[in-house]
């Protein structure tokens, strides 16, 4: 991941609509991420998750790379990358294969899962992500790993997500125009959902909703496996236009004010509360109550939640009619930019009624004083990742280098006595 240095780093790279993260961590032994590289820049160059502007994009990516590299003293050369967009989509499949011997080894379970991935996408579709949810063996059923159990017939249920293959190529050329190789491409949603999600959670059932600029990413879990990926294409940055319009500022100002005066219950705002309000073209500013802020903001994210629980409430019935877990029994769990909002839980509770809470990223060390808001939940994610990816490579690569030496220890062996 880096070079010049002997420490178990990893770096996630967020091209979001509204901003760039580049953060870059230190895998301890425990397994914590240690924060010791953080870059942002404004987003430029990307129109409605694709790049249209390659040159814009390269200096934004760059300015948030150099960033992160002058704080962590070191030089990055490869990257985990997230990606989001209209274009995403995903599917559950299934794959059914024979277990080769008396009990399932690694083979068995590959062959299986490459037999659920080997359907015809769409279009010029690619898949970014195979995910197991569970396999059954024979008559058992409901089997999260299925290495070492006996049986002859080995199925897997599997959820993927894929992506128009030329945007993502698009994206990568302009991370290789940074001098970067990506070493793998994540789902925005997915990421999130290893920064801010516990194992319980998973279990219990939850909705994870990252709410950005330019899109929502909703994944939602039940008995521990992954059901459902969404993009929806619009989210923050609707919200700021609506203000701009409204009050007939700039689209700048317009997130300022959301940000410093937004609330998205308009319950909570004093009706006597006014803030000043600047105008475009030279005009003075104006006073404006506070409660038309909130009103217009409360009306448009009660729209944006009610998109996604119309999406929540429709998987709910395709599980059930399955005979799977469908229940959300952990609740709603909102992160992203634009969850940051005053007011946030109390609008979503009265969308999905049940319980909502923000999501912050856990499980990390180091700069959290810059990091652990829902801002920065994919970036986080994509650590995440990134260090189950290490580990399971470390832990391939030991069981690869004992066989090698125990096999070289044996021939020897052989030679020696004949």
């Amino acid at each position: 991941m880096i070079k010049s240095t002997d420490k178990k780093l990893v770096v996630g790279l967020e091209v979001g609509a509204s901003k760039i993260a580049a953060l870059i961590g230190e895998i301890l032994p425990e397994g914590i991420v240690n924060i010791i590289g953080i870059g942002t820049c404004p987003s430029r160059g990307i129109y409605k998750g694709c790049v249209n502007d390659v040159e814009s994009l390269i200096k934004s990516i760059q300015i948030a790379i150099d960033q992160a590299e002058t704080m962590a003293n070191c030089h990055i050369s490869s990257v985990y990358l997230a990606l989001s967009g209209h274009d995403i989509s995903c599917r559950n499949e299934t794959g059914m294969a024979l277990i080769s011997k008396e009990e399932v080894i690694q083979e068995d379970i590959d062959n299986v899962v490459h037999t659920a991935k080997s359907v015809r996408m769409k279009g010029e579709h690619r898949i970014l992500h195979v995910i197991p949810q569970e396999y059954a063996i024979d008559c058992q059923t409901g089997i999260k790993n299925p290495l070492g159990l006996s049986g002859i017939r080995m199925k897997v249920n599997v959820h993927l997500i894929t992506c128009h293959n030329d945007i993502a190529k698009n994206f990568v050329k302009v991370v290789e125009r940074c001098g970067l190789k990506v070493d793998q491409l994540i789902f925005s949603g997915l990421a999130s959902s290893y920064a801010v999600l516990t194992e319980d959670e998973r279990k219990l059932g939850t909705c994870i909703i990252d709410i950005g600029g330019g899109t929502i990413d909703m994944a939602v879990y039940t008995d521990g496996a992954l059901r459902h990926t969404k993009v929806i294409p619009y989210a923050g940055n609707i919200i700021t236009n609506d203000i701009a319009y409204a009050f007939n500022t700039s689209i700048t100002e317009a997130e300022a004010i959301k940000i410093h005066y937004g609330c998205a219950l308009g319950s909570m705002i004093n009706k006597d509360d006014y803030i000043e309000v600047p105008s475009i073209g030279g005009r003075p500013p104006r006073n404006l109550q506070q409660q038309t802020l909130a009103d217009i903001i409360e009306l448009r994210y009660t729209e944006l939640l009610s998109l996604v629980n119309k999406e929540i409430i429709q998987l709910q019935e395709n599980l059930k009619d399955k005979g799977i877990k469908y229940h959300l029994a952990a609740g709603i769990i909102l992160t992203g930019g634009a969850a940051q909002i005053n007011g946030l839980m109390a609008c979503a509770s009265q969308v999905f009624h049940t319980h909502v809470r923000i999501g912050q990223p856990l499980n990390i060390t180091g700069l959290t004083d810059c990091v652990t808001q829902p801002y920065y939940s994919t970036a986080i994610g994509l650590l995440q990742y990134g260090k189950e990816s290490y580990l399971s490579n470390a832990i391939t690569t030991k069981k690869s280098t004992y066989l090698s030496t125990w096999f070289k220890c044996f021939t020897n062996w052989l030679k020696k006595e004949f």
